[in-house]
């Protein structure tokens, strides 16, 4: 049997494991439903969803370089229904969030790119600064070992 990522197959669950649950799709062939491709929700035990020996409806998401298939049983269900009309919650931006204003004449989405870019070199730079202070802690940890 041939097998092609995105489609669905049925299988039935063979094992169970703290991290996901085994599927067998044909005679000799298996693959792994990971935990966070068990259900739309959080699942904390997976055996609160599935048990071994049911017959489940998967897709394919992937088969990896050593020929692993990894499925997906959440992905084989229908979308979740989302609340049309529901209000969603006002979110007001922090001044650090705010994009600074747009030249005139300017297009918008570009306004949203160097605020974008602003933020990614603002995060550079905190992240370079705790890489270099990580350096010299383990430097002078190391200076001190040596000295001794």
């Amino acid at each position: 049997m041939e097998f092609t990522v995105g489609n669905i197959y049925e299988g039935k669950v063979t094992g169970i494991t703290s991290f996901g649950a085994f599927v067998q799709l044909a005679p000799g062939k298996s693959g792994m439903v990971h935990i966070s491709e068990i259900a739309n929700s959080y699942v904390d035990d997976i055996k609160k969803h599935i048990r071994e020996g049911d017959t489940v409806r998967v897709k394919l998401i992937g088969i990896d370089q050593n020929g692993r298939i990894n499925l997906s049983i959440k992905k084989a269900l229908p979308a979740p229904e989302k609340p049309q009309n529901a209000p969603r919650p006002a979110r007001t931006k922090s001044a650090s969030e705010a994009a600074p204003p747009a030249p005139a004449g300017a297009p918008a989405e570009k306004s949203a790119d160097s605020a974008f870019e602003d933020k990614l070199r603002m995060f550079m730079q905190r992240s370079e600064s705790k890489m270099s202070d990580l350096r010299m802690q383990k430097d002078k940890r190391s200076g001190a070992r040596r000295r001794r």
